[in-house]
């Protein structure tokens, strides 16, 4: 098996993050690839295991050397995927779920063109309203920039190969596995027809060798 990265996109309170934690806990052959930020650790996030939390400085820095395989700016804070944090994963033999935003995917898919991006769909506008609204957090302006960005992110989602309802928490989840189990067959698969017709090829040039005066 040829592991690859999967992208997980939604608009903000889409529920990908929580699509993404309960992929990593019910299943070993994927991996996290642990992102750095600018911001300030939430209740309950840990350095190291949520994120890299260094300052706005260190992250130009690593950015200007080539650090990250995608990084974006989101509500005033920078956000980065580290491309050896994704590469040693994949070494590992594990997928990697990717929870990142639109803009940020555009960046990563051209770092690993082979990942597989699956857009995650709140069931209606209320839904995706009022898990914005109740976070309690933010003042008017935050949110109103995050109705903003969502709105734009779900203008993208077209350029995604799957979308994902998240009507119903379980079944999105098992919709995210199953897509995650037919690219591996279908890329070993490939691989498989890759060397027969590989091998098909040299037997062939072997025979007309043989055969030439």
């Amino acid at each position: 098996m040829s592991p690859f990265p999967v992208i997980l996109s939604a608009p903000s309170g889409g529920g990908k993050t929580t699509i993404a934690r309960m992929l990593l806990a019910r299943r070993p052959d994927l991996g996290y690839s642990v992102s750095c930020t600018t911001r300030a650790p939430r209740p309950g996030e840990v350095a190291g295991r949520d994120y890299y939390f260094i300052s706005r400085a260190e992250f130009i820095a690593k950015r200007e050397q080539g650090a990250f395989a995608e990084s974006a700016e989101v509500h005033g804070n920078l956000y980065g995927t580290l491309r050896d944090e994704v590469e040693q994963v994949m070494r590992e033999g594990r997928h990697v779920v990717m929870d990142i935003d639109v803009q940020g995917a555009v960046q990563f898919i051209r770092a690993f063109p082979l990942s597989v991006t699956i857009f995650i769909l709140p069931p209606s506008a209320e839904v995706l309203l009022e898990r914005l609204r109740g976070r309690m957090t933010e003042s008017p302006a935050q949110l109103a920039a995050r109705l903003q960005s969502a709105l734009q992110e779900l203008q993208q989602v077209d350029e995604y190969e799957y979308v994902v309802m998240n009507d119903e928490l379980e079944r999105a989840v098992s919709s995210v596995e199953s897509i995650i189990d037919a690219e591996v067959v279908s890329r070993e698969r490939l691989k498989n027809l890759r060397q027969q017709v590989g091998l098909l090829i040299e037997r062939l040039e072997q025979e007309i060798e043989n055969s030439s005066p």
